[in-house]
C-alpha cells in the first residue's frame, strides 16, 4: 500500500489497530477506496488517463475529498455496474466501503464538515440459501482424506471445519495452545473477536491422531496448530487448497469452497442435531442474530415431518360412501 495517499493510509491504519479489523479485511478497503480515488481523479480531469490505466490515486488529498457529494457517489455506484460488470454483491461491498471511509473523515476526526455517503444505499441484494454439504457428502469427504500423506492433518482439518463452523482465516490462525485441556477450543474470529468453541468427541479424536504427528523439527513458527508442507504456518490458501483437492472427488460439490464446510456445519447442527439458533449465533461467532438465520431455512424433509406431525394427519372422513 506503498501509493496510499496521507488521508486513506491514516484511515487503513485506524481500522486494522483501533477497531482490530483483519489483515484482509483491511485490504479489501484499501481495494475498494482506491478504485473510487483512480475514478475521481478522472472524473474531475485532474489527470487525463481511464480509471482502468491505474492513475496516481497519491494525488487524492483531503482538499478534494471534502467537494465529494452524494451525486459523485452514485456516478461510480453506476460506473461499477456499467463499465466494470460488478455484481449486486461487489458493489453493495464498496458501498460499505465508501459509508465507512466517509463516517471515518466526518464523524471520527471531523476532517470534513458533511458525510456525502451518509444517504448512499445498498443495491437490493437476492436472497439466496447458503449451499452446503448433505450429511452423506459430507461422510464422503472424510472418508477421502483418511489416506495420504498428510492423512492426520487433512482428516482433522476437515473434521473441525465440518464439526464448529470456523472461517479458513480462524483455522489458519490457531495455536497449539488454543486446545484446551477441558475439550474445548479458543478462537478469534472477526474483529479480533474470541469465542470458545467445545469439540466433541469426533473433533477430539481426530485432533488425539493429528498431534503425534504434527511437525516440531524445522518449524518456522513454533506456536502454529496447522502446518503447510513448508513447514511454515498453514496459509488461507492453504487451507483452501487442501479442502478443494477432496471437495473435488465429492460427487456434486466439485464447485464448492472451504467456506461451504462452515455452512455445512451450521445447516447439519440446526437441521439435523436440533441446535437452538441462538446457540449457532454463539458457535460460529455472529454477531447479529439476522446472520445467523439464513442456516434456519425448512428442507423438504423438515417439511413432511412437521406435515406427518398433525394430530389430524390420519383423520379419515368417516361418511364417505364406498365406491360402486
Amino acid at each position: 500500500m506503498a501509493e496510499c495517499p496521507d488521508v486513506l493510509r491514516d484511515y487503513l491504519g485506524y481500522m486494522e489497530t483501533i477497531k482490530g479489523r483483519s489483515e484482509n479485511t483491511v485490504n479489501g478497503y484499501f481495494i475498494d477506496l482506491r478504485t473510487f480515488f483512480r475514478f475521481l481523479l478522472i472524473q474531475r480531469s485532474i489527470v487525463d488517463e481511464s480509471p482502468d490505466s491505474q492513475p496516481d490515486i497519491r494525488l487524492v488529498d483531503l482538499e478534494l475529498l471534502r467537494t465529494v457529494t452524494l451525486n459523485d457517489l452514485f456516478e461510480f455506484m453506476n460506473y461499477t455496474k456499467s463499465d466494470r460488470g460488478n455484481s449486486n454483491v461487489t458493489r453493495a461491498r464498496k458501498v460499505s466501503s465508501l459509508r465507512r471511509f466517509f463516517y471515518y473523515l466526518s464523524d471520527i476526526t471531523h476532517q470534513i464538515n458533511d458525510n456525502p455517503a451518509k444517504n448512499l444505499s445498498l443495491p437490493k441484494l437476492p436472497s439466496r440459501m447458503p449451499q452446503y454439504l448433505t450429511l452423506d457428502q459430507s461422510l464422503e469427504l472424510l472418508s477421502l482424506a483418511s489416506n495420504g500423506k498428510y492423512a492426520e492433518r487433512d482428516y482433522c482439518i476437515l473434521t473441525l471445519l465440518l464439526n464448529c463452523g470456523l472461517r479458513r482465516a480462524e483455522l489458519a490462525g490457531l495455536n497449539l495452545s488454543d486446545v484446551r485441556s477441558d475439550n474445548s477450543l479458543r478462537v478469534i474470529g472477526k474483529g479480533n473477536k474470541e469465542r470458545t468453541v467445545y469439540l466433541n468427541e469426533a473433533c477430539q479424536k481426530a485432533l488425539s491422531a493429528y498431534l503425534p504427528k504434527r511437525p516440531i523439527e524445522g518449524t518456522k513458527d513454533k506456536k502454529a496448530l496447522f502446518y503447510g508442507h513448508t513447514k511454515d504456518r498453514i496459509s488461507l490458501q492453504g487451507v483452501h487448497y487442501i479442502v478443494k483437492s477432496y471437495l473435488k472427488q465429492v460427487s456434486g460439490a466439485e464447485e464448492y469452497s472451504a467456506h461451504k464446510l462452515r455452512h455445512t456445519a451450521a445447516t447439519l447442527m440446526y437441521q439435523q442435531g436440533g441446535v437452538d439458533v441462538l446457540v449457532l449465533k454463539e458457535i460460529l461467532g455472529h454477531k447479529n442474530l439476522g446472520t445467523t438465520e439464513i442456516y434456519t431455512h425448512t428442507s423438504t424433509e423438515q417439511l413432511k415431518r412437521a406435515a406427518a406431525a398433525s394430530p389430524l394427519a390420519k383423520v379419515e372422513n368417516k361418511n364417505k360412501k364406498d365406491d360402486e
